[in-house]
């Protein structure tokens, strides 16, 4: 990974819907040179897609859930049948197997405390091999820096 494509990847994090002149430009490339490694990034995964970022509490959304979960066992298959269950829940949008006291955390979007509940009753509470749910609130996302910035400050 050097400098070229370090600064193409920044680009593209800060602002997707670049053209590939700007990108090029920041880059110090010429623009076929740029598109071409553009696709190198995205063929070696180290660009997995492109979306935009909404505003969930604009489109109704105002509760943001953290939802800590323990199954009764680690057995591959059981974790398998989980994670093919949960992936299947409107509302959740991330889902991660985590150490600790938990095994897995969710992150669910509902459009209010009851549709939370309603989530939780309908969907949580059902799924394969749960032995206790543990809900937390967001009351505040802070502002952090982007994912890009994270990953690149390491360097």
């Amino acid at each position: 990974m050097d400098r070229i494509f370090t600064s193409i990847l920044r680009s593209l994090a800060a602002d997707a819907r670049a053209s590939v002149s700007t990108i090029a430009a920041q880059a110090g490339l010429s623009q076929s040179a740029c598109t071409r490694r553009i696709q190198a990034l995205e063929a070696s995964g180290h660009i997995q897609g492109y979306g935009a970022r909404l505003g969930h509490r604009e489109l109704g959304f105002k509760v943001t859930a953290l939802v800590d979960i323990t199954l009764g066992t680690q057995v591959e298959e059981d974790l398998a049948a989980f994670e093919r269950a949960v992936s299947e829940i409107e509302g959740v949008v991330e889902c991660a197997l985590v150490s600790g006291g938990q095994d897995y955390r969710l992150k669910i979007l509902a459009r209010d405390l009851d549709d939370y509940e309603r989530l939780h009753r309908e969907h949580l509470g059902r799924l394969p091999g749960v032995v206790t749910i543990n809900s937390s609130f967001v009351l505040r996302a802070v502002p952090t820096r982007s994912e890009a910035d994270a990953l690149f400050a390491a360097r």
